[in-house]
C-alpha cells in the first residue's frame, strides 16, 4: 500500500493532491482537539478515577461512557472511508487494519454494556486513547507530507499572482493564467518575472536562484531571455514572453515533479509488499489469538478478545506506510531545493552504486567557448604589454580568436590603444600600427614568411600545440615579442568535480569530439582516469555500453541535446546545465546549474536517501516483529501482557520515530 492512497482519494490529480493534504491535516487536527475534549469526560468516568475522587460506582455510568465513546467512534470514521477506498482498490493496508482494530474494540465494548449474555470488560476509554492516538500520528504524518514534499507548491511560489500588461493604452493588470505568448509585460524593482521571454528594453540585475541555484545576479539586457520567478533586483524591464503557462520553465518544472511524485523507489515496492503480508498476518494472528486462547488455553472470551484487538492495534503498518514516502517527499523537496530535478525516484538508488562518471567535455567539462590560456611573454616587459597590443589590434577583427582575446583583455580591465594602418591578411593575421610602431599578428606561417620566427618561440609554441592549443604570434620588423595559447578552457569546478567522485570511489571517464591531443590535454589536468576522443556524437552510446559490458554501472553526463542516445543508454542519464530547458526529453535526471560539482552532490544525496529508507525499512518491519507475537500474548509464561492502549502508543511512537529520521534529511549537506 502506498502512501498515496491513504490520504488522496484521487491521485491522479496533482492539484486535487496537494488540496487533499492541506485539508486533510486540518481536518485530522480538528478531530484530534475534539476528542481530546471528549476523553476528559470519558476518563473521569473510568472505574480507578471514581475511586481515586472517592466517588461510589453508578449502575447508569457505562452508559455515560457509551454514549461519549460513540461520539469519539463518530470522529474515527474518517479511517473506516479509507479502508473502503483500500478494499476497493484490493490494496488492503493500515486504513483497514486500523478500521478492524476500533471497530471490533468498539463493538464488544457495546455488546458488553447492553448485551447480558455477553457482559464482560467495557475498553471504551482504550479504543478511544487509541482514536485519539492514530488522530495525533495522521495530523503528523500528514503535516510532514505537506511539509517535506509539497514541491509543486513551492515551485508555484516563484510565480507572482498578478502582471503588468503593456497594450497601446497604458498598462492593465492581468492574472498570469490570462498571459498569452507575445504579450508585453512590465516588470519593476523587485517583482518577480511572470513567464519566460525577452528583453526589448531595459536593464536589469537579475535573480535567478530560485530557478538556476546560482547566488551571484545576473545582468540581463535587451535581446536576452529572461526565465519565469527570477527576480528583477533594479531597474524595470518590458519583456516580450515567448513561453507561458506550462510550455515556461515553471511548467516545465512541475510537470517534471509531478510525474517523478508518481515514480517510487524499488524500496517502496518492498516496503508496499510487506504492509500487505502485514496486514495479513494480523488478521490471521489476531484469529488465532481468540481461538487458541480461548478454545485451547481456556481463558475467558474477554480476554482472548482483547489481546486479539490488541494485535490489531499493534501490527497497523503505521510505520511501513511512512517509511519511505516521507523520505522520497524531503528527498524531491531537497533535489529541488540544490537545482536538482528528478524524473525518476527509482534512480537514487541507482545513483548510489555508480562505478563510472562519464562526462562530455564540450560544455560539460568545460565552458564550451574559446578563450586565452596562456600569455608568453618574449621580448616585452610582461604578459599584460602582450594581451594589450594583441587585443588592441584584434579588436578591428571579426574572427573568433579575435573575439576571444579582447574579451580576456576585457576582463583584466586593459585600456585599449588607439591602431593605425590596419590590414587584414587572409589566412595569415593582421598588421597595424600603434605609436608609430608596426605590429604584426597571426600564425606560425605568417612569422615564418616574415622572417622572425626563431628557436626560442619555436620550442615555447610546440608545448602548446602540444596541449592541443592554437598559438598566435605577436611580433614587430625583427622579432617575436610574444606569444598566445588559445583553446576551449576548463571550468575551475571541474578539478573539484573530479576530486570528489574520486574521494566517493567513483571512476571519471570524457568523452569529445576532439582530437587526441587537446582530449589527453584536458583529461591530464583533470586526473581522469580514461578519456575517448574523436567521437561523433551518434558514437557516445557505445562507449556506455563497454563499460556497462564490463559489469561497471554508468552515469552519463551531457547538455541533454547531442548526447540523448548515451544518456539513454547509461544506468543513469544526467542532463547538466540544462538551464531553462529543464524538461529535456533525455535523462532521468536533470541539473539546472552548468556545475559538475553537483554531479558528486547527487551521489551523496543518493546515498543519504537509501540510507533513510533502509533504516525506516528496518525499524518499521522490527518492531512488529516483535510487538505482534508480545500482543498475542507469546509472553505471557513471563507474565507479560500488551494491553490496547499501550499497543496504541507504541505503534504511534513507531510512526514519530519513522517521520523524524525521515525529517533529519532536510538537513543534510550535499
Amino acid at each position: 500500500m502506498t502512501r498515496r492512497y491513504t490520504y488522496y482519494m484521487d491521485h491522479s490529480h496533482h492539484n486535487h493532491k496537494e488540496a487533499t493534504t492541506h485539508n486533510g491535516t486540518k481536518d485530522f487536527l480538528r478531530r484530534f482537539w475534539i476528542v481530546t475534549f471528549l476523553l476528559i469526560p470519558l476518563l473521569l468516568l473510568s472505574e480507578k478515577a471514581l475511586s481515586l475522587l472517592g466517588i461510589t460506582d453508578f449502575s447508569s455510568r457505562k452508559y455515560f461512557q457509551f454514549a461519549i465513546a460513540t461520539t469519539i467512534f463518530y470522529f474515527s470514521l474518517v479511517f473506516f472511508q479509507h479502508a473502503k477506498h483500500e478494499i476497493k482498490m484490493k490494496s488492503f493496508g493500515m486504513m483497514t487494519l486500523v478500521s478492524v482494530a476500533v471497530g471490533s474494540g468498539y463493538l464488544f465494548s457495546a455488546f458488553s454494556t447492553f448485551i447480558p449474555a455477553f457482559k464482560g470488560v467495557e475498553f471504551y476509554l482504550e479504543i478511544s486513547s487509541l482514536i485519539w492516538i492514530l488522530l495525533f500520528g495522521h495530523y503528523l504524518e500528514a503535516k510532514s507530507s505537506s511539509a517535506a514534499g509539497n514541491a509543486l507548491q513551492e515551485v508555484a511560489k516563484l510565480l507572482p499572482k498578478q502582471a503588468h500588461l503593456l497594450v497601446s493604452g497604458g498598462v492593465f493588470e492581468k492574472d498570469i493564467i490570462e498571459l498569452k505568448k507575445d504579450d508585453v509585460v512590465l516588470v519593476k524593482p523587485g517583482e518577480k518575472v511572470p513567464a519566460d521571454g525577452v528583453i526589448i528594453k531595459g536593464t536589469a540585475n537579475m535573480d535567478e536562484s530560485l530557478i538556476s541555484g546560482e547566488s551571484a545576479p545576473v545582468e540581463k539586457r535587451n535581446g536576452n531571455m529572461v526565465v519565469a520567478g527570477s527576480i528583477c533586483l533594479d531597474g524595470s524591464l518590458e519583456i516580450k514572453l515567448e513561453r507561458v503557462g506550462e510550455s515556461s520553465t515553471i511548467g516545465q518544472i512541475q510537470k517534471l515533479i509531478g510525474e517523478a511524485q508518481l515514480t517510487k523507489p524499488k524500496v517502496q515496492r518492498v516496503a508496499d509488499k510487506a504492509a500487505g503480508i502485514l496486514t495479513f498476518t494480523a488478521l490471521t494472528v489476531s484469529l488465532l489469538t481468540v481461538l487458541i486462547w480461548s478454545l485451547v488455553l481456556g481463558e475467558s472470551l474477554t480476554f482472548s478478545l482483547t489481546l486479539a484487538i490488541t494485535v490489531l492495534v499493534i501490527a497497523c503498518p503505521h510505520a511501513l506506510g511512512l517509511a519511505i514516502p516521507t523520505v522520497s517527499t524531503i528527498a524531491t523537496s531537497l533535489a529541488v531545493k540544490n537545482g536538482v530535478f528528478l524524473k525518476d525516484l527509482g534512480k537514487l538508488e541507482v545513483v548510489k552504486d555508480i562505478d563510472w562518471v562519464v562526462f562530455d567535455k564540450t560544455g560539460t567539462l568545460t565552458k564550451g567557448e574559446f578563450g586565452v590560456t596562456d600569455v608568453i611573454n618574449i621580448s616585452l616587459r610582461d604578459e599584460d604589454e602582450v594581451l594589450q597590443l594583441v587585443a588592441s589590434l584584434e579588436q578591428l577583427s571579426s574572427h573568433i580568436i579575435a573575439t576571444a582575446i579582447v574579451k580576456s583583455s576585457k576582463s583584466k580591465k586593459l585600456d585599449s590603444l588607439e591602431v593605425s594602418e590596419f590590414k587584414n591578411i587572409a589566412g595569415k593575421g593582421i598588421s597595424g600600427k600603434i605609436k608609430g610602431k608596426t605590429f604584426i599578428i597571426g600564425n606560425q606561417r605568417f612569422m615564418e614568411d616574415s622572417n622572425v620566427f626563431g628557436e626560442e618561440s619555436s620550442s615555447k609554441a610546440q608545448h602548446l600545440t602540444s596541449e592541443g592549443k592554437t598559438t598566435i604570434f605577436l611580433a614587430d620588423k625583427s622579432q617575436i615579442l610574444g606569444i598566445l595559447g588559445l583553446s576551449d578552457s576548463i571550468k575551475e569546478e571541474s578539478q573539484v568535480a573530479v576530486e570528489k567522485l574520486h574521494k566517493q570511489g567513483i571512476k571519471v571517464a570524457m568523452l569529445t569530439g576532439d582530437n587526441q591531443k587537446v582530449a589527453q590535454s584536458v583529461a591530464g589536468k583533470l586526473g581522469i582516469d580514461d578519456f575517448f576522443a574523436e567521437v561523433l556524437p551518434e558514437d557516445k552510446y557505445k562507449h556506455i555500453k563497454k563499460l556497462q559490458e564490463q559489469g561497471n554501472k554508468v552515469m552519463m553526463v551531457g547538455d541533454g541535446v547531442n548526447d540523448a542516445p548515451a544518456l539513454t543508454q547509461a544506468d543513469v542519464g544526467v542532463a547538466i546545465g540544462a538551464g531553462t530547458d529543464v524538461a529535456v526529453e533525455s535523462g532521468d535526471i536533470v541539473l539546472t546549474r552548468n556545475n559538475p560539482e553537483d554531479i558528486s552532490r547527487l551521489v551523496s544525496l543518493g546515498k543519504k536517501v537509501y540510507r533513510k529508507m533502509v533504516e525506516n525499512l528496518i525499524w518499521a518491519t522490527g518492531y512488529n516483529i516483535v510487538a505482534i507475537p508480545a500482543a498475542a500474548g507469546v509472553f505471557a509464561t513471563w507474565g507479560f501482557f500488551l494491553r490496547p492502549e499501550i499497543g496504541a502508543i507504541l505503534m504511534s511512537l513507531s510512526s514519530v520515530i519513522v517521520v523524524i529520521n525521515a525529517v533529519q534529511l532536510k538537513r543534510a549537506k550535499l
